[in-house]
């Protein structure tokens, strides 16, 4: 098989599945006959190629994946004109500084935030796929470690944690992540300035 044939293959697969697909995933297109480092190849090489479109090819955290470019949006959403889920202040603090700082006690985020963290935010978040228990930390008690989840990066279309962007307060960061959000179509967050969830909000610490 050429090249341009197994950029097709890889391209038809990608854009068929409802999911990020890894290059080591990718394989079996070719009855394992490329390898990973060939796959990645050609890969970029597709990307590249893809720049010009209103679609483009981009590395998440659980894999590849085509998705609408950020200034395609207002245009789809036209066709879709439903809300996005609404997420409070405190929830994008809290999610923020998990992100950040992980892995967090709930303590922990207690005391950046300087405000007793609603135990229905940190279920929110966990329902959503966003943040996860890893552990116990070895103190009294043995508190639970709250991690974000790979769920997380591609829901704002992440590879890595080291992609987020650098912000010196909480509340820096919750923005952030509902810009970041702004280029996905798969996780619409949204600060619910309204809310009284948490009487501190209007005060946030740094993160």
């Amino acid at each position: 098989m050429n090249t341009a044939d197994a950029k097709r293959v890889l391209e038809t697969a990608l854009i068929c599945s409802h999911q990020p697909i890894q290059p080591r995933e990718l394989r079996v297109l070719f009855d394992d006959a490329l390898g990973v480092d060939t796959i990645k190849t050609l890969l970029e090489e597709l990307q590249l190629e893809w720049t010009q479109r209103g679609v483009e090819l981009v590395q998440v955290a659980t894999g590849w994946r085509f998705q609408s470019r950020p200034e395609m949006r207002e245009y789809l959403d036209r066709l879709n004109p439903e809300k996005p889920p609404k997420y409070t202040r405190a929830a994008m603090e809290t999610l923020a500084i998990i992100a950040y700082r992980q892995p967090v006690t709930r303590g922990d985020l207690e005391d950046i935030r300087g405000v007793t963290i609603n135990s229905l935010v940190l279920k929110q978040l966990e329902d959503r796929g966003w943040v996860e228990v890893i552990g116990h930390r070895e103190t009294v008690g043995r508190p639970a470690l709250f991690a974000t989840t790979r769920q997380f990066l591609d829901d704002l279309g992440l590879a890595s944690l080291d992609q987020l962007p650098v912000y010196d307060t909480a509340q820096a960061q919750a923005n952030a992540f509902a810009q970041l959000n702004a280029q996905e179509d798969s996780a619409q967050l949204s600060i619910d300035d309204a809310s009284s969830d948490e009487t501190a909000d209007n005060h946030p610490h740094d993160a």
